[in-house]
């Protein structure tokens, strides 16, 4: 009897592990959307740009192949500089932002849960990088809040002749840098411990002797890279090609490689989009050619750190370092604070005589004479981020109810489709893309810059929603199906309700990356689309700094005003669950 009640029991787990016929159809559908809509426009875009790289652009009357195009792009004044550059700010960025992530996780992981942090990091998650680029800016420069509060004290009379904004060595834009990537970093580390037995491996290594410093980089950190690794790679591709920002704070004279691209795909010299083209693809090979560095610095690692464990060494010698990065790391976030603070101060202020800390006298003219211009880019940016997030939504939910559906987990292939877009530097395949779509008639409007954009809202809303997707208790559809619901009826019934708060913060995120987006709307829309941030970028090489800090702070306001829905929708829809509950306790 024994043995038959096991039979059937197995039966049934064998039955209940097996694809359901609908659920191999959804998974296929999600599939060729997600080939169709992601992988063949930066296939194609990738491939014009390479085709113009190597001379061939029929448009224009270039018949290749050619390396023209690279012996020009040589003879750039300041060609090697803008690489030097770039490699040196965005690896810099990526490795402080990474040191000062472990670094405030291993100083207060304990006293800080994932949805708690979440909670802390998101203003500077949803800050849009221009946004807080231009508060840095303000805040850094001579006449800024910190040469304010050291006037008195250095006896400064005047603001300090000192370049402190596009400054030769980038120190500003590693510094913005750091600020906007350290926070998802660490969101992205606390996620990686809670997939660890943190607690067991530090009793462990506590009590063979070893101080939390040393139980942190010989026990932890060796089990939470491979799980990170992705997310430190999206970080480096994104600095090593970042444009809005180094417009704003880095060099100018030469910049960055990415901003001295973007100005030759912007020349009025069509001949220049030869060389251009070769440039964007010089930048895919220092993104491909880091992570490559990147790797063989892990293998590195991986040697040098087995000696150090054989080596046995204990003691507290690695926490002063832990808790100097998370000092480090704590200061960098209250400058980002006072940056987005002193957005709103200046588009405020009326009178502002050095070196008060304040204005003397306030005024609403900044918004005054915005508004009269700000109507077209807030209504693009809205109907842009909507567009966007809910097309990565709705694709995201179809994408992980096929998995459940098909008795799938995600695959090592899945994985590497969605990084994609963000492994990728963006001038590496826009412009092409922007070419292919004038060519099938897809002219510079609204459509085109929304599609460009879900090509990186969609991966950011999919890696914020697979993880609580996964972990919701699988008995609660299988209770719903015992009661007579399908599968259709269990999604719309137990999942997305149940799921409201990671769907409300993944439509935040996709918001927060829809309205950063300076490159896609830049090329696909050629000027005539205008959105907050290409006003914001556009206004803070002007002299007027009230009007730049209006179009800025309400181009932050947008993404916050999403976050700050995303966690009150919630606590007032299950309001009354939370007073029973404390009734019950």
């Amino acid at each position: 009897m024994d043995r038959t009640l096991h039979a059937v029991t197995r039966a049934g787990d064998d039955v209940r592990k097996m694809p359901r016929p609908e659920g191999r159809a959804l998974r296929a559908g999600v599939l060729a959307a997600v080939a169709l809509g992601l992988l063949l426009p930066i296939a194609a875009g990738m491939w014009e740009t390479l085709r113009a790289a190597f001379g061939h652009f029929p448009t224009i009357g270039a018949t290749g192949p050619s390396l023209a195009p690279f012996a020009d792009l040589l003879d750039e004044p300041g060609i090697g500089r803008a690489v030097l550059l770039s490699l040196w700010t965005g690896v810099a960025a990526t490795a402080l932002s990474l040191v000062l992530a472990l670094g405030l996780c291993a100083v207060a992981y304990h006293r800080l849960s994932g949805a708690r942090c979440a909670r802390l990091l998101a203003p500077f998650l949803a800050a849009p990088h221009a946004a807080l680029a231009i508060g840095l800016a303000f805040t850094i420069a001579p006449s800024g809040w910190i040469a304010r509060a050291l006037a008195p004290l250095l006896g400064w009379d005047r603001p300090p002749d000192l370049a402190l904004v596009g400054d030769p060595w980038g120190l500003a834009l590693i510094a913005s840098l750091i600020v906007k990537e350290m926070p998802f970093l660490v969101l992205m580390l606390l996620s990686a411990l809670t997939q660890i037995p943190l607690r067991e491996a530090m009793a462990t290594g506590r009590s063979l002797g070893y101080g939390r410093g040393l139980v942190w980089m010989k026990v932890i950190v060796p089990q939470v890279w491979p799980l990170i690794r992705l997310p430190v790679m999206v970080v480096l591709a994104y600095s090593l090609s970042i444009v809005d920002m180094a417009l704003i704070l880095g060099p100018s004279n030469p910049p960055t490689l990415a901003v001295m691209l973007t100005r030759m795909f912007s020349d009025p010299d069509i001949f220049r989009l030869l060389p251009a083209s070769a440039g964007a693809l010089v930048q895919l090979g220092l993104v491909v050619g880091s992570f490559a560095a990147l790797l063989l610095a892990e293998r590195g690692a991986r040697a040098v750190g087995l000696w150090w464990i054989r080596a046995g060494a204990r003691g507290s010698s690695a926490e002063p370092l832990l808790r100097g990065a998370a000092a480090a790391g704590t200061a960098l976030l209250a400058l980002g604070a006072l940056a987005m603070a002193s957005l709103v101060v200046w588009s405020v202020a009326f009178r502002w005589p050095w070196p008060a800390p304040l204005p003397e006298s306030w005024s609403w003219r900044a918004w005054q004479m915005a508004s009269g211009g700000w109507d077209r880019a807030v209504f693009n940016t809205l109907a842009l981020a909507g567009l966007t997030t809910a097309a990565s939504l709705v694709l995201a939910i179809a994408w992980l109810e096929g998995e459940d559906r098909a008795r799938r987990g995600r695959a090592g292939w899945a994985e590497a489709l969605i990084y994609l877009p963000l492994l990728l530097p963006q001038i590496g395949f826009l412009y092409g893309l922007n070419v292919l779509f004038l060519r099938l008639g897809l002219g510079a409007d609204l459509f085109a810059v929304a599609w460009a954009q879900a090509l990186f809202v969609f991966p950011y809303v999919m890696i914020t929603l697979s993880a609580p997707w996964r972990a919701l208790d699988s008995r609660l559809p299988r209770a719903a199906a015992s009661l007579g619901a399908g599968p259709w009826r269990r999604l719309v019934a137990v999942k997305l309700p149940v799921l409201l708060a990671p769907l409300l913060t993944a439509a935040a995120v996709g918001v927060a990356v829809s309205v950063a987006q300076y490159l896609p709307t830049l090329f696909m829309g050629a000027g005539r689309v205008a959105t907050l941030t290409t006003e914001a970028v556009t206004l803070s090489s002007g002299s007027d700094r009230r009007i730049a800090a209006a179009y800025a702070s309400l181009q932050a306001a947008l993404p916050f005003a999403a976050y700050i829905a995303a966690f009150a929708i919630p606590a007032l829809a299950f309001r009354n669950r939370r007073a029973l509950l404390g009734g019950a306790a």
